[in-house]
């Protein structure tokens, strides 16, 4: 029995494996296409030959390698990028393996090539002044003042990632008190997040002034066209109204994005003492331990700790609370009365 030609592994993977078997959101399926493409494109190069001229025999672990490397080097992808090719490609050749037994050896391979360690991303946050600042520099008159103020409302008070903001419909809000939306996140899961009167009210203004409040399955925020924004389009919007931010605050971050947004409201949130299952739970992680790397980013936090366990520095500074037992009389006569 002859192997199966490799444009129809492809296309089954795509159609059938990450969709249907896995089911993989929209995202990850197409974050997959473009690796695999650009893995493709690298391969037909190094072989000499047209990529509708490649065999599955050409796909090996040691082109994997060099391939990951390519992008890292000559790219300049960051290691993040770099990794997330590396779990596509693990996929597919977990893939191929299943349908071609004798690509089982290179699967095996390319499943044992590490992922590469960096340094962590650097997790920028507003503070609540530069937030303040930020409304305070938003136009309010103009064709997409409200839109933009209703759009960057709505990402500090969910912390929606700019996906789930991209793909939120009108059915997804629930604008009677009390206010809230349903946001559909990664893997698939959706979350229930409430909404301040104010983001309520806006919202309700857009919807009325776009239509889209007859209409379910609109989208909430769209472009110039009509058309949903996309999430490119979301990032040029919050970058349009925050690039004058820092002349007004030289404290805030060099580049504010929508997660960055999204940073600022776990940072509040956990300053506000709200505990931190409850943002977990607000912001969609999977693990607690993403949400803890809150904890490390404000300063203020620490500040007040440190003041918790300052030592006195006067006598008259020792509190009840830090004296040890063999100074308290009162406890020494109760034990004598023993």
């Amino acid at each position: 029995m002859n192997a199966p030609a490799l444009g129809m592994l492809i296309r089954s993977v795509f159609e059938d494996f990450l969709i249907c078997q896995k089911g993989l959101s929209a995202a990850t399926i197409k974050s997959y296409r473009d690796g695999l493409r650009l893995f493709l494109v690298y391969v037909a190069e190094d072989r000499g030959r047209r990529i509708t001229r490649l065999t599955i025999s050409d796909l090996t672990a040691d082109r994997v390698t060099a391939f990951l490397n390519e992008i890292e080097l000559k790219r300049s992808n960051h290691i993040r990028t770099r990794n997330q090719r590396l779990a596509g490609l693990r996929c597919f050749f977990g893939y191929l393996a299943s349908r071609v037994p004798e690509a089982l050896h290179e699967a095996e391979r390319v499943a044992a090539i590490p992922r590469k360690r960096g340094a962590p991303a650097v997790t920028g946050f507003l503070e609540p002044d530069e937030i303040e600042t930020l409304f305070s520099l938003l136009p309010r008159e103009g064709r997409f003042a409200l839109r933009d103020r209703v759009l960057i409302l709505f990402l500090y008070n969910t912390g929606a990632r700019v996906q789930e903001t991209a793909e939120l419909r009108t059915a997804n809000l629930e604008l009677a008190v009390p206010p809230r939306v349903h946001l559909h996140g990664k893997g698939d899961k959706w979350r229930v997040c409430p909404l301040w009167e104010e983001t309520s009210q806006l919202l309700r203004q857009l919807l009325e002034q776009t239509g889209a409040i007859k209409y379910p399955e609109q989208a909430v925020f769209i472009s110039a066209q009509g058309r949903p924004l996309t999430r490119f389009g979301l990032y040029k919007i919050v970058r349009k109204h925050t690039q004058y931010l820092r002349g007004q605050q030289p404290s805030a971050p060099r580049r504010i994005s929508p997660h960055c947004l999204r940073h600022s409201t776990a940072v509040h949130l956990l300053e506000a003492g709200v505990e931190v299952n409850v943002i977990r739970a607000w912001l969609g992680h999977v693990s607690l331990e993403t949400t803890n790397r809150y904890a490390e980013l404000t300063l203020r936090m620490k500040t007040e700790a440190l003041a918790q366990c300052e030592p006195p520095t006067q006598p008259s500074d020792i509190s009840l609370g830090k004296l040890h037992w063999r100074d308290d009389a009162d406890l020494l006569k109760w034990l004598d009365s023993l």
